[in-house]
């Protein structure tokens, strides 16, 4: 179900990595959610760092939602950048295992395997 990779880059050299990545493939970073500052800022005793990158491809959200529209809350697809054990890691929940456990539609199933092949290629290149 999730697909996690550990990287030697730091946390923010992954970070910046990963973002043109996923330019390079086509997609678009819509938002990073920096949960670890988010945290920090909140009081609370968070050491681990954690940036959440929601990536979209239009065309491909386009033609999930044409089959069912429900499916825009399984969207953006997100890859995160975290430490963990002084560590720096990507992962990601696989399109293929979430779509197909929300939809029976077999076209799903290949856009899925399409996004998740262009997600594991932009986090191989960032690790």
């Amino acid at each position: 179900m999730y697909y996690i990779i550990e990287s030697d880059k730091s946390f923010e050299q992954a970070s910046v990595d990963l973002e043109a990545a996923v330019k390079r493939q086509q997609f678009g970073v819509l938002h990073v959610h920096n949960l670890g500052a988010t945290l920090r800022g909140k009081g609370l005793a968070f050491e681990s760092e954690c940036k959440v990158f929601e990536v979209c491809n239009p065309a491909q959200a386009a033609r999930v939602m044409a089959i069912d529209m429900r499916l825009n809350m399984a969207l953006p697809c997100r890859i995160s950048v975290y430490t963990e054990a002084g560590r720096t890691k990507l992962g990601m929940i696989e399109p293929v295992k979430m779509l197909t456990a929300l939809s029976v539609d077999p076209e799903l199933a290949a856009i899925a395997a399409e996004v998740e092949a262009q997600l594991r290629v932009m986090m191989d290149e960032a690790a």
